[in-house]
C-alpha cells in the first residue's frame, strides 16, 4: 500500500503544473523563433498582393501591346498587276487565288475578267471591288487549303474539305467536313488600284452552297491534284 502511495506521488511530481490563463496568453505574444505570426501574416499578405500586381500589370501591358499592334495589322498587298509579277508561273490574271505571307490570306479575283475597282469592303465579300482575301485557316480544323493549278479550287490536305476558288464550300459530305466556306477579311482598294487587307478581323464564310447551284464555280476538271 505504501508503495502505491509512492508510485502515485512520483507521477504527481514528474508531471508539469497545469498552465495557468496568464501563462498561456504570455507564451502566445512571445516572439517564436524566427518570426512571428503576426510578421509572417503581414508577409503572407504582402506575397499575395505582390502576385496579384504582377498579374494586373502583365494583363495591361498585354493589352496595351495588342492595341499598339492591331492598328498597325494592315497589309498593304499592291495591285493586281504586283501580284501577278510576284507570281510567276501562276494563272493570277485568270482567277487564280494568290497566297500572300504578310496577310496569311489567298488574294483572289472574282471577275479575272475586270480590274480591282475602287472601294471598301468590310465585310470582306468583295463583289463591290472585284477582289476578294480569304483567310488560309480552314473552317474545319485550322489547316491550310492550298489552290490546286488543275482545277482551281482549293484542297484542305489535312481532312480533305473542297472549296471554290472565290472560297465557297460545295454541299455534300463527298467536299469534306467543313461547315461553311472559307472566312474573308476586310479589304479596300484605293484610288489607283492598291489592295489593302485588315487582318485584325476575320468575318465567317457563308454556309456551303451545291454544286450546280448559282453562287458556287465547278472545278476545270474533275478531281483535280487527286481531289
Amino acid at each position: 500500500m505504501s508503495g502505491h502511495l509512492a508510485d502515485t506521488r512520483l507521477r504527481e511530481a514528474d508531471d508539469p503544473p497545469p498552465l495557468s490563463a496568464t501563462v498561456i496568453a504570455a507564451r502566445r505574444s512571445r516572439q517564436v523563433a524566427g518570426i512571428s505570426r503576426r510578421t509572417l501574416l503581414r508577409r503572407s499578405l504582402g506575397v499575395g498582393v505582390g502576385l496579384v500586381a504582377i498579374e494586373w500589370t502583365s494583363g495591361l501591358l498585354s493589352f496595351l501591346w495588342s492595341a499598339s499592334t492591331s492598328g498597325s495589322a494592315r497589309v498593304r498587298v499592291g495591285t493586281l498587276e504586283q501580284l501577278i509579277v510576284l507570281n510567276p508561273g501562276l494563272p493570277i490574271d485568270e482567277g487564280f487565288p494568290a497566297y500572300v505571307p504578310e496577310a496569311r490570306a489567298f488574294i483572289v479575283t472574282l471577275d479575272p475578267s475586270r480590274a480591282w475597282l475602287p472601294g471598301s469592303d468590310p465585310m470582306g465579300d468583295g463583289t463591290t471591288v472585284n477582289v476578294r482575301a480569304l483567310s488560309q485557316v480552314c473552317p474545319h480544323l485550322g489547316c491550310r487549303p492550298n489552290p490546286c493549278v488543275e482545277d482551281f479550287w482549293f484542297h484542305c490536305p489535312c481532312h480533305q474539305s473542297r472549296y471554290d476558288r472565290h472560297g465557297i464550300k460545295p454541299a455534300g459530305a463527298q467536299y469534306g467536313p467543313a461547315d461553311r466556306s472559307m472566312d474573308r477579311h476586310p479589304i479596300e482598294v484605293s484610288a489607283d488600284g492598291v489592295l489593302t487587307v485588315d487582318t485584325t478581323r476575320v468575318v465567317l464564310g457563308p454556309l456551303p452552297i451545291a454544286l450546280g447551284q448559282p453562287g458556287v464555280i465547278p472545278p476545270k476538271v474533275p478531281r483535280g491534284c487527286g481531289g
